[in-house]
């Protein structure tokens, strides 16, 4: 995805440990958790808010745009009929 969640870093920087943010922001763990691996599909606003309120940012610095490279044409795609996309899911859809 072209969609880079850099929380891992704001994290260094400001010091702080994911189990204090995820207090901070009243988001469970788990979901934090995705959202620092690069495995989140989606992300609510009010979540951003709460995020870049705790970690004194900007969404810009939490997202970064980094585009993919593009495939020349007649190049393999994924094997075997896979999409090469990850099922969608929700870092939000679990309990606050």
């Amino acid at each position: 995805m072209a969609i880079v969640v850099n929380l891992d870093l704001l994290l260094v920087k400001r010091k702080m440990k994911l189990t204090e943010l995820a207090g901070r922001v009243d988001i469970t763990l788990a979901n934090l958790s995705v959202l620092k691996q690069n495995k989140a599909r989606a992300i609510r606003f009010s979540t951003l808010d709460a995020l870049c309120r705790e970690l004194g940012c900007q969404p810009g610095d939490l997202l970064e745009y980094q585009p993919e490279p593009r495939r020349s044409p007649g190049a393999p795609g994924p094997a075997d009929g896979d999409s090469g996309h990850e099922p969608e899911s929700s870092p939000e859809s679990g309990a606050r």
